[in-house]
């Protein structure tokens, strides 16, 4: 493996954000596509930080961290990917239900999905039914993910499926949820969806287990 993909592992890891920021922007002007950079570099990172993080061996706020320092360097290179690179392994359209306001977790899962190759769209919190149809319309996701904190907002993702499922589009997309209350017996038996993750990196483990 090259030793400039294997540095910037390295940095994805470790969060340096400006070093991995002005590498990346030095490999792009001495010719490597910015795809190879995503896909040889910065992907693997991240797919070692999800790895870290299901041992034990880095917490949320590293994770955190590194999730950041991800994001900002694929910022350098979207503008040199083509729309189907930068969808990657496919687009997830996420959000929080409505009533809730908590995006904690939310963001978290929709870094580490970004930094596994998917183009996310991110709806932001307190997210209506209909806005997440909408979402679905435009964005042609593989995967809608859902989530909530709150007990009293549960409620509202099973409302958000049943207007997916009114809209005709059920078919069409995988129904992920998760959040603090939510159990995995939950989401496959009374809300009908396709998967649950317990933290950030399951929920990756599992979207791609999905699509697999």
């Amino acid at each position: 493996m090259s030793e400039l993909f294997t540095r910037i592992q390295s940095l994805t890891i470790t969060g340096q954000g400006d070093e991995l920021n002005g590498l990346v922007r030095r490999a792009m002007n001495d010719g490597y596509a910015a795809s190879a950079i995503l896909e040889k570099g910065l992907i693997p990172g991240m797919n070692e930080v999800g790895r870290r993080m299901k041992s034990g061996e880095m917490f949320i706020p590293e994770v955190l961290l590194s999730a950041g320092t991800m994001q900002a360097a694929l910022e350098i290179l979207k503008p040199n990917l083509t729309d189907i690179e930068a969808a990657g392994a496919g687009t997830i359209v996420i959000g929080t239900v409505m009533g809730d306001l908590h995006d904690i977790g939310k963001n978290l899962v929709a870094m580490m999905l970004e930094g596994a190759g998917f183009r996310v769209i991110d709806l932001g919190v307190d997210v209506k039914p209909e806005t997440f149809v909408e979402a679905i319309k435009t964005h042609k996701p593989v995967i809608v993910g859902l989530s909530a904190l709150l007990t009293t907002t549960m409620i509202n993702m099973k409302k958000t499926i049943a207007a997916i499922e009114a809209a005709g589009l059920r078919g069409q997309v995988k129904i992920m949820a998760g959040g603090a209350p939510v159990t995995q017996r939950l989401v496959l038996e009374d809300l009908g969806a396709d998967g649950y993750g317990a933290n950030a990196s399951e929920a990756v483990d599992r979207a791609r287990a999905l699509l697999g």
